[in-house]
């Protein structure tokens, strides 16, 4: 039984991966939202309940997706975990329950004024399973369907800077507002950086961006998500007017990352591909340690 669900989280969900990503990203959350207001860096509970929850956030949105594909992933993608056999829809459902349980509880427990906000992104995920009623549409219209599912992004974001600013007594800035939109792109970064392949590794049934757009298109939208978020991070900066932040730990993993896009485009090789998909993690995980957390150091 452990062995089974251990392989499972090893090609589905790492948690080896997604768990320091998202300590980095709740931290940074929670720091940016005290900065806004001028207040100090939340407690242990409040890191606590921000990461938890969020950890709990993305692997509910797994096992959604893994209902949503189970039909192509079925026919196109039989070595995946559920296809073959692995594990099942049920038992993923189960423990999705489960987390949403602890969630639930890990809210009341921290402030009683967040389970509006938890409510608005269950909510929105029940939206995401169902394809927002439109399945055929969105999938003809690969853009719609990235917009309209990185739209969770901005509110995973407001319930988790909601744990310092809301348990505070405090209100949203404006502030907050462009942080929130920063959070957007950020999610856009990292969608487009895990589906772009090589010409050779592209296979019938399995959408990437780079074959519905081309690699040079996919690559140059991938950059430019990169370069929005970052231009939103500043502006969220001057709203918090700290002058501790220093963006250039950021400028040196954009043009890292402007590197990787010539050398694609120059070559797309199947080891030139999977160059996105930790560059689009290592992106996310500097430029939220850079907002959130590194002007605490500097403090």
């Amino acid at each position: 039984m452990a062995n089974r669900w251990w392989a499972y989280q090893k090609e589905r969900f790492p948690v080896l991966v997604h768990g320091p990503l998202l300590l980095v990203v709740g931290a940074s959350a929670l720091g940016f939202s005290a900065l806004l207001r001028g207040g100090a860096f939340p407690g242990l509970a409040q890191a606590l309940v921000a990461f938890v929850t969020a950890f709990l956030f993305f692997f509910q949105l797994r096992v959604s997706d893994e209902f949503k594909d189970f039909q192509e992933d079925s026919k196109y993608r039989p070595e995946r975990p559920v296809p073959r056999g692995l594990v099942t829809l049920n038992e993923l459902a189960i423990l999705a329950l489960v987390a949403g349980l602890l969630q639930l509880a890990l809210s009341l427990w921290l402030d009683l004024r967040l389970l509006p906000l938890l409510l608005l992104v269950w909510g929105y995920m029940g939206l995401m399973r169902l394809e927002f009623f439109a399945p055929k549409w969105l999938k003809a219209h690969p853009t719609a369907y990235l917009v309209s599912h990185m739209l969770i992004m901005p509110l995973i974001y407001l319930y988790l800077t909601a744990c310092d600013w809301l348990v505070a007594g405090d209100q949203a800035s404006w502030g907050l507002a462009l942080f929130l939109a920063m959070s957007f792109f950020s999610g856009v970064v990292i969608e487009i950086g895990r589906k772009i392949r090589a010409p050779e590794d592209e296979r019938e049934g399995v959408d990437t961006y780079s074959a519905l757009w081309g690699h040079r298109l996919a690559t140059l939208a991938w950059l430019g998500a990169m370069a929005a978020a970052s231009l939103l991070a500043l502006a969220a900066v001057f709203q918090a007017a700290h002058m501790n932040f220093t963006s250039l730990p950021q400028d040196v993993a954009f043009l890292l990352c402007v590197g990787f896009v010539w050398q694609m485009w120059r070559k797309p090789t199947h080891t030139r591909a999977r160059w996105f998909e930790a560059a689009s993690a290592l992106w996310t995980l500097v430029l939220h340690a850079s907002l959130g957390l590194l002007p605490w150091v500097l403090w």
